[in-house]
């Protein structure tokens, strides 16, 4: 009796202070994902310019990942993640009000920035919180909610649209993030793990680098891969569906909700491989799976062959749902953790940033045929690096 109170207690804290923010940030994240590619096309820009302006937010993430991790040690946890929510909600904001592209890639930028230091906020509680043979479940149902949240985020936001302006659904996403941001305030409490409370010696960035250059090398030059994969989904699908097949902002928010679908169904099967066979049997299969419908995806012709596509790509990115959450945490070391998270992230997000960037310098160069193909390549040597480099970090006792 006395040992599952405190458990419940655990869950209930984990489904308050992280599962409820987190569900309200992806949600309004949802929102924009058919729309942001569209909102760029409408200032008659090439493909180029919309695939920067579609990693703008990655490389906020990536400038500042690094940095945030020393801003979460001094600040704290709690701190840190009502500033960076507060900032992405007045940048969702800002992005209604944007007349010019330059405004919209300033804005994007700025959002970056606040969600790297959100989201080490987050991991460096989980981390530090949750047991390493829960983890594996706890970072799934996180990815899961953002899965939970694509699957009917794109569908509103296409239908906002179609039928109000392209500007309408970022000023609901800056409502549901500041929902997000009262969640924090209301249900985080005040002492969470503050790095810099520890009695440990600390460790700067330089000395944790030097310490784990090995294992950021090899771990996150595979991350590098994979994350550039799934976050290329989100640039591929839209001009695809928009620029070849001629589909307007209702049905491409419609195929991605289809595609998030069926990437919702694999999260809790993702956590429980996770945390019982071994963090390799979900992402090595997850990275292949996405790769594969990635290619398909120049031979799709119409909305429902494009939409079963998409739907495979989403099969394999939740069997991913929360890997390299987990991956990270498993990696982090004891000391530097924060340092050592941002520069996690600093990876992860450098792949994020990429693969807009890449399928619209490709389909610059080469047309959108050729490029799913070229990200399918670089998902394929993701999941050989982790495949082959990184030891399995699932501790049995």
């Amino acid at each position: 009796m006395s040992s599952a109170a405190p458990r419940r207690t655990i869950d209930r804290k984990v489904v308050l202070s992280i599962w409820v923010p987190s569900a309200c940030m992806s949600l309004g994240g949802g929102l924009i994902l058919p729309v942001l590619p569209l909102f760029a096309l409408s200032f008659d820009v090439s493909y180029g310019m919309v695939g920067i302006v579609l990693a703008a937010r990655g490389l906020g993430n990536l400038a500042f990942d690094v940095p945030a991790g020393m801003v979460v040690r001094r600040m704290g946890v709690r701190r840190s993640m009502i500033l960076g929510g507060s900032v992405m909600a007045v940048c969702a904001l800002a992005m209604s009000q944007t007349r010019t592209l330059t405004e919209a890639l300033v804005v994007q930028l700025l959002l970056g920035v606040a969600m790297a230091l959100w989201n080490i906020a987050r991991h460096t509680y989980i981390t530090e919180s949750v047991d390493i043979r829960r983890r594996g479940r706890i970072n799934a149902v996180l990815g899961g909610t953002g899965r939970i949240a694509g699957f009917g985020g794109p569908a509103v936001g296409g239908a906002m649209a179609a039928w109000l302006s392209l500007t309408a659904p970022f000023a609901l996403q800056a409502v549901l993030i500041a929902l997000g941001v009262l969640a924090v305030m209301r249900w985080v409490d005040r002492d969470l793990p503050h790095v810099e409370r520890s009695a440990e010696p600390h460790e700067g960035v330089w000395q944790v680098l030097a310490g784990h250059w090995r294992v950021l090398l090899s771990a996150g030059s595979g991350q590098l891969c994979a994350q550039t994969v799934r976050q290329a989904r989100n640039a591929v699908v839209p001009l695809y569906a928009a620029e070849v097949l001629g589909l307007d902002a209702g049905s491409v928010g419609l195929i991605i909700s289809l595609s998030y679908g069926t990437d919702m169904l694999m999260f809790y099967p993702a956590g429980q491989l996770m945390d019982k066979r071994g963090r390799k049997w979900a992402y090595v299969p997850s990275f292949i799976i996405q790769s594969s419908a990635m290619a398909l995806v120049p031979l799709t012709g119409s909305f429902w062959t494009l939409a079963l596509v998409t739907m495979a790509v989403g099969l394999g990115n939740g069997l991913g749902s929360g890997t390299m959450l987990t991956l990270g945490a498993d990696l982090a070391p004891a000391r530097g953790r924060g340092e050592f998270l941002g520069m996690w992230r600093f990876i992860g997000d450098g792949g994020s940033a990429a693969g807009p960037m890449i399928v619209g310098q490709v389909a610059q160069v080469a047309g959108l045929h050729l490029a799913p193909i070229v990200i399918a390549g670089i998902g394929f040597m993701g999941a050989g690096l982790l495949g082959g480099l990184v030891p399995e970090t699932l501790k049995r006792e």
